[in-house]
């Protein structure tokens, strides 16, 4: 069924898709594999045994994740409007990458997945401890992505198509190769390229692919905790995210773009807009306490939710709304996921 409103494949994504195992544990279990509550992390050979264990207890879920995969699901469920989104990564043959390709197509994302024939599909074991998430992301074939599948004429119509691309850092320690040929084609047919700091550790350890593609980026996602350690990587010597945001803005742009938006989201916080040397914030709903379910996929929510109002021309404004709704129905619910349809208007 394709998109009949001027939105069939305006928006692509492209990341590490994983399939969530999520389930509530206690400090205990963070502790036996010395996981930091609210941190998204690789996994080390340390963490190998925690998915088994994960997926033994009782009230474990699977949900397929990812970041950028989140973002986009999400958009696609605030779009309401099949085929308006696209997403490419790798996953292995198996059940779990079977499992993928069904929620893919459950949620109308047209998904162009890599199957790697070695690799299983990649996991990501979420902790959950009163309401907080740590994230433990075993990327496996989600490694393994090749910038020859992006190339593949069917696969690089998607990129064709799109008016808005988006990706996550974490896919910086995958194929910068790819993130860097879709950038320059952004740049070079006046697109709109965004991109997300993902995590502390992507800021801190892959700085040198990161700022070869920032330049491109017309948006940068990102929590205050990533601000923060991108501004302390870049010794600007602030911890106030209004003014790291702005810096952010200002940072140098490729040729072809004119100018930078700088998200920050701050949890319970307001969000920090910087745009055209200048900053707004805008608060967020705030939740009772006792309805909060877990934070997974909120930040990946947010954005999903602001770039369901872009691709669509909307005010900056009604790009943050959307967000901040899209994160407030997610974290009401285990994972990353949402009811039927969204209340939003």
């Amino acid at each position: 069924m394709a998109a009949s409103n001027g939105l069939e494949g305006v928006l692509l994504g492209m990341g590490n898709p994983l399939l969530d195992i999520s389930a509530v544990v206690d400090e205990a279990f963070l502790a036996k594999y010395d996981v930091k509550l609210n941190n998204a992390i690789l996994a080390e050979d340390k963490h190998l045994p925690m998915y088994d264990e994960l997926s033994s207890k009782g009230n474990v879920e699977y949900i397929a994740g990812g970041a950028t995969q989140n973002s986009i699901r999400v958009a696609q469920w605030m779009l309401q409007t099949p085929g308006a989104t696209s997403y490419m990564g790798c996953i292995g043959k198996d059940k779990y990458g079977e499992e993928m390709k069904s929620a893919a197509k459950a949620a109308g994302v047209t998904a162009h997945y890599y199957e790697d024939e070695a690799a299983p599909t990649g996991t990501c074991a979420v902790c959950v401890v009163g309401g907080e998430r740590s994230l433990i992301a075993n990327l496996s074939a989600a490694n393994c992505y090749k910038s020859e599948h992006l190339k593949k004429p069917e696969n690089w119509a998607l990129v064709e198509k799109a008016k808005y691309i988006y990706i996550a850092g974490f896919f910086l320690t995958v194929s910068p190769e790819s993130i860097q040929l879709v950038a320059e084609h952004a740049a070079a047919s006046n697109k709109v390229f965004l991109m997300n700091l993902s995590a502390p550790f992507i800021c801190e350890f892959f700085r040198d692919a990161q700022e070869k593609v920032l330049p491109y980026a017309d948006y940068i996602f990102g929590n205050e905790t990533e601000a923060r350690i991108f501004s302390k990587v870049r010794g600007w010597e602030t911890e106030n995210v209004e003014e790291i945001a702005l810096k952010i803005s200002q940072l140098p742009l490729a040729s072809g773009k004119q100018k930078r938006i700088a998200v920050i989201t701050q949890g319970a916080d307001p969000v920090v807009v910087a745009e055209d040397g200048k900053v707004k914030t805008f608060p967020v709903i705030l939740l009772p306490k006792e309805k909060l379910v877990d934070t997974n996929g909120a930040g990946d929510a947010f954005v999903g939710g602001f770039l369901s109002q872009l691709v669509q021309g909307k005010s900056i404004e009604d790009c943050v709304k959307a967000g901040c709704y899209a994160a407030n129905v997610i974290i009401q619910q285990s994972g990353c996921t949402y009811p039927e349809k969204p209340d939003f208007n």
